[in-house]
């Protein structure tokens, strides 16, 4: 009975689940981090950062770590329109970040850390305007009023 042969060159559909269970950990004790380190920079004082994704690479040696400024997305809150200059800030201190990080995670290496601004909200806001216009509507109103007469046939 022959040994069943492992293929390097397979490509995955995703992260797998050591990379999926490294980056939670990094995400709950990045979150720790950020909330009680005092770091010493004008672009974060007085923001508040929501950690939303850590995407581990392969090696789990680098951590893309997507953060959302609280209130980002409102034009009356203080972090509009300074969204750059916060994850500048963020990337300008990651490895003090990473030397803070090191000390409360149980991992081989502390991976390095680069931030990025999460684009997921605005794609939702997005989205969210476009199903509310009312030529959008009627489409989506006109599609169920099919569906419904359709499963009328079938009982």
């Amino acid at each position: 009975m022959g040994r069943k042969q492992h293929t390097r060159n397979a490509t995955p559909q995703g992260p797998s689940q050591r990379q999926l269970r490294a980056g939670e950990l990094i995400r709950h004790a990045l979150v720790e981090v950020l909330r009680e380190e005092d770091i010493h920079d004008a672009a974060l004082t007085g923001v508040s950062v929501t950690v939303t994704e850590v995407r581990m690479s392969p090696d789990l040696k680098h951590a893309t770590c997507f953060v959302e400024p609280l209130g980002a997305g409102v034009d009356a809150a203080p972090t509009a329109g300074h969204v750059t200059e916060i994850i500048d800030a963020l990337n300008a201190h990651a490895k003090f970040l990473r030397g803070v990080l090191g000390r409360r995670i149980d991992m081989k290496f502390t991976p390095d850390l680069r931030f990025r601004h999460d684009e997921s909200f605005d794609a939702a806001s997005h989205m969210e305007q476009l199903f509310a216009d009312p030529k959008v509507r009627a489409d989506i109103e006109a599609a169920d009023d099919e569906d419904d007469g359709a499963a009328g046939l079938k009982d």
